[in-house]
């Protein structure tokens, strides 16, 4: 199995230009609730909880993100739980408000998405390799914990293997 630096390496190749990196810190979050709330019907209430197949997928991915790292994983279990929780609230909304909101989330996401991709130059992760949809909201945590000072020794690694951040000026076309 990868480790949390092979994957965020593997990743973060892919994002090293800054502007890049900021637009998932805006587009990631977006289609990680999107996502949620798309999934969130059919549901039930059960003792105030209420499950979905958002719920198994968000079950999923905690359980895949607390094996590749305990603090990384208890913060991603944390984020996972507040999208749950806006989706069961749009869950019980008129299906025009809980549809439009699924899909207005996810086109915008992407949209900001593509706009970093071009500022990178390259196509997103996911397209070599589908894991980087699931790395992504992960590689998002993480970026936000470097810039706070936290886990220097991961930052460090990723920087060795996937390169410095930079701003990339694009090449004029002749």
């Amino acid at each position: 199995m990868k480790t949390l630096v092979d994957h965020l390496a593997q990743y973060a190749a892919y994002h090293r230009d800054q502007r890049n990196i900021f637009s998932h810190f805006i587009g990631i979050p977006l289609i990680v609730v999107a996502v949620a709330v798309l999934l969130s019907r059919p549901g039930v209430d059960v003792l105030g909880l209420w499950l979905s197949p958002a719920t198994l997928v968000a079950l999923a991915a905690a359980v895949f993100y607390l094996r590749l790292d305990v603090r990384f994983g208890l913060l991603m279990v944390a984020l996972l739980g507040v999208s749950l929780s806006v989706a069961a609230d749009l869950a019980v909304q008129s299906t025009a408000v809980w549809l439009s909101s699924g899909v207005g989330l996810f086109v915008i996401g992407w949209i900001i998405q593509f706009v970093g991709h071009y500022y990178e130059g390259r196509k997103p992760a996911f397209v070599d390799d589908v894991m980087g949809l699931v790395i992504g909201p992960l590689f998002v945590a993480a970026e936000a914990a470097f810039l706070l000072g936290l886990r220097k020794e991961v930052e460090q690694a990723i920087v060795e293997r996937a390169g410095p951040t930079c701003i990339r000026e694009k090449k004029a076309s002749a």
